[in-house]
């Protein structure tokens, strides 16, 4: 995939973009799934939202967009209160699941967004050359693979530009290169907008982001930079294709076991493991070090 190039001026945001947050309580049918969340962003960046499962990431974003009212308290985008449509124009919100009709074809979906969004069938052409889905345009849905199916699913966040973006895992279930190339593209988001981007892999926390929303129980268990973040432990599993040499390395299931000083290491490993010819599926942690930055 190719680098962000600037979006279409028809979509451009004016303003610097601003979230703010303020003693956030939402959830369902009356129960708090996150409860007393406050924070203000003003800075272009993306800030990473850490946590083990359950944890209440996806209940935050959701509020945020302005899809979940809140129980209690306040969101403000640029100034603007989210159940505001003025203000929920400004968001662009992608959850963990595709969202697309299986029987739809590649090229009417992004047609579909862009008619939403108000965007051209110039931004199309432009969001389908920048994500490389054009060879795949005329196929339907349920024919792509699943690095194909999020690359979809994401490229809608590229027709116009928002002031804030809020990506649910984006990349979960997708392999190393593919995840690594949707990185790449959300960075380029970063550079004059706000993303909140969720995440339980604190690797990823590391390679994308510059600051954390780290929650626990739905609550606030830290907002600060993530390479003040420490842990003890960082063990990594790599599952390999089964072709060529395997890795010196004790094996706990399909995964090969690596003891790792902390996540800025495992970029090293991956490097010396290819130029060992190694070939990698996936690469994972095993031992979850937010369970021990949390307790």
């Amino acid at each position: 995939m190719r680098e962000p190039e600037p979006l279409s001026s028809g979509g451009a945001v004016a303003l610097t973009p601003t979230l703010k947050v303020e003693d956030l309580a939402s959830g369902y049918f009356g129960r708090r799934v996150i409860d007393g969340i406050s924070f203000s962003l003003t800075d272009p960046e993306v800030y990473v939202v850490l946590g083990p499962n359950g944890a209440g990431k996806t209940t935050l974003l959701r509020t945020l967009a302005g899809a979940l009212k809140p129980l209690q308290g306040r969101v403000e985008i640029n100034g603007l209160d989210v159940e505001r449509a003025e203000a929920r124009k400004q968001v662009d919100y992608i959850t963990h699941l595709d969202g697309i009709p299986e029987g739809m074809k590649v090229v009417e979906a992004l047609r579909f967004y862009a008619t939403l969004q108000g965007a051209t069938e110039e931004d199309v052409a432009r969001v389908a050359k920048l994500l490389s889905i054009e060879e795949f345009g005329g196929l339907r849905f349920n024919q792509l693979s699943q690095g194909q199916r999020k690359r979809v699913s994401v490229a809608r966040i590229f027709l116009k530009q928002k002031a804030v973006y809020l990506l649910d895992e984006p990349t979960s279930n997708l392999d190393p290169k593919v995840a690594g190339e949707i990185r790449e593209l959300v960075l380029g988001l970063s550079r004059d907008r706000i993303v909140l981007y969720s995440s339980h892999n604190l690797f990823e926390a590391r390679e994308i982001g510059t600051h954390v929303i780290a929650v626990r129980g739905g609550k606030l268990a830290l907002f600060g930079r993530i390479d003040e973040i420490r842990t003890k432990t960082y063990v990594v599993g790599v599952r390999t294709l089964g072709e060529g040499p395997a890795p010196r390395a004790k094996k706990e299931g399909d995964y090969y076991l690596f003891e790792l000083d902390g996540p800025d290491k495992v970029p090293g490993l991956i490097e010396e493991l290819v130029s060992a010819g190694v070939r990698i599926r996936e690469l994972k942690e095993m031992r979850n070090p937010l369970e021990e930055l949390f307790t």
